[in-house]
């Protein structure tokens, strides 16, 4: 027997621009994994990020192609840049089933399950290695167990985001260089809870419209990994770029519950390992990109490059500051991470 369950709450708009979202499956038994059977499925997979992004191209997009050659039955259909919402809703349509794979950061998810707002912490981790270090670690799958239970969206799998870095029309090499300057930070508890450890004053502004906010002077500055600072074309609305390498950018690749349990144990299989194929290709196309921009950058002169940032300063007031303001469970996964990277 087919089931077709439709989406709920994605708006004429939307609807209008992904066409008929429904996803049909066998309602089989399946003593194995899920409830559902081996019959063709197609699940969405949002985010906010431009089709060049490397999170589209060595990763939704191979999570796409890697489903359409095998013989699950698994389709993917990519929404990109935000076509599904920002990324302030799109948790709440994960966690409802409106949307069945998205790839949302920590901060954000944050809003929903505050501990693990932790895992984006300024300078919780030093670089990628140590990111996954704590990845793969017991801690992380218990927090993503808790982070079921509470919001009924599963973790598959963290992908790396880069270094984020600020930009600005001067440098920023100490907490002193922030005065008197108006800073994007998403409006999340987590990135504004950063600002105030790193000694910036926060401005929350949505990501998409970041651009215009620096282009009109409502900001003086912004956060974010260097490929998306040159994918959103900051680069034409600021001239510096500092070397802060205040967060090691992640993002989760999660599904709706209820989009898992209705996969049958042999398509949950086949997601969960195109998925966590990808971590590592996602990742060298995002250090990549990273190395080839700052490169491009310095040789053209599109951006200044600041690399003499006082880092120890920086790490150090904001490591005092989480574990002066951070509380319960989130204080508890925080000082876990820093842990297990040898702090």
């Amino acid at each position: 027997m087919s089931v077709i369950r439709k989406r709920k709450g994605l708006g004429l708009a939307a609807a209008a621009m992904s066409g008929a979202l429904l996803i049909t499956a066998c309602g089989g038994d399946d003593d194995s994994g899920g409830s559902g059977g081996d019959e063709s499925v197609t699940l969405s997979f949002a985010n906010s990020y431009p089709d060049e992004h490397p999170h589209n191209q060595c990763g939704a997009m191979v999570v796409q192609e890697t489903l359409a050659d095998g013989d699950s039955g698994v389709e993917i259909e990519v929404f990109s840049n935000s076509q599904l919402g920002p990324d302030a809703e799109r948790f709440t349509s994960v966690a409802s089933g409106d949307i069945d794979i998205d790839i949302q950061g920590s901060s954000a998810i944050s809003a929903s399950f505050e501990e693990i707002g932790a895992m984006d912490a300024a300078y919780a981790f030093a670089d990628a290695d140590e990111l996954f270090t704590f990845v793969d670690t017991d801690e992380f799958d218990a927090m993503a167990e808790r982070l079921l239970e509470e919001t009924g969206v599963r973790v598959l799998d963290v992908w790396y985001f880069g270094m984020r870095q600020f930009t600005a029309n001067q440098p920023i090499r100490t907490p002193d260089d922030f005065d008197g300057l108006r800073m994007r930070f998403p409006d999340s508890p987590q990135y504004l809870m950063n600002a105030e450890a790193l000694g910036a004053e926060a401005t929350p502004v949505a990501f998409e419209e970041v651009f215009l906010a620096l282009q009109q002077g409502t900001i003086d500055g912004q956060e974010n990994p260097v490929p998306t600072i040159q994918d959103m074309n900051f680069t034409e609305v600021q001239s510096h770029v500092s070397l802060t390498g205040h967060q090691v950018g992640s993002v989760m690749a999660i599904i709706s519950e209820e989009s898992w349990q209705s996969l049958s144990s042999d398509q949950q299989e086949a997601v969960q390992a195109a998925i966590s194929d990808a971590r590592e290709g996602d990742r060298q196309c995002v250090e990549e990109a990273e190395n080839d921009i700052l490169a491009e950058w310095e040789e053209s002169g599109t951006m200044t490059v600041v690399d003499d940032v006082d880092l120890d300063t920086f790490s150090e007031q904001a490591e005092t500051f989480f574990n002066e303001n951070y509380e319960g469970a989130q204080l508890e996964l925080y000082q876990a991470i820093r842990e297990s990277v040898g702090s």
